[in-house]
């Protein structure tokens, strides 16, 4: 079984919600799991072989203030993810048509760019017809979980 970081990236705790809806789930698939709102830097990563991503939008299509020092990191030091794998699950509202999910899709680029490969598709959920993002999450981690 996999060693699985859930990655959170969260301004008004959607995306928290999410991954506490979500880890007791891989739990209860044999997977080892923990949870990060934290995470700064690929080393942060370290004895984790897959990382599971959430992570809201806001403002401009901005990313979440407690995971943009990881962004930032991987952005400008670009190191070598090849040794992981990785989902996305993108939060965001479909009224902010030129911005939707737009810090999920940032964050998804940033992790292939640094040569991690990405598990399945990634999960846009939209807050105007969706208002409880777990709900979504649920049925595709399912998917998701099989394909780990």
């Amino acid at each position: 079984m996999a060693s699985i970081l859930i990655l959170v990236g969260t301004e008004s705790g959607n995306a928290q919600m999410v991954a506490d809806v979500l880890k007791p789930v891989l739990k209860g698939a044999g997977h080892s799991v923990n949870v990060s709102d934290a995470a700064a830097s690929a080393a942060d990563f370290l004895g984790n072989d897959v990382l599971l991503v959430i992570c809201a939008t806001h403002g401009s299509g901005d990313i979440p203030t407690n995971i943009l020092p990881l962004a930032e990191t991987l952005e400008r030091e670009h190191p070598d993810l090849s040794g992981h794998r990785y989902g996305i699950i993108a939060l965001g509202d479909m009224t902010y048509q030129d911005t939707f999910c737009g810090a999920g899709k940032k964050l998804d680029d940033l992790f292939a760019s640094c040569g991690a490969k990405r598990i399945g598709e990634r999960l846009e959920v939209d807050a105007s017809t969706q208002p409880l993002p777990d709900e979504e999450a649920l049925t595709w981690i399912e998917g998701w979980k099989a394909l780990v």
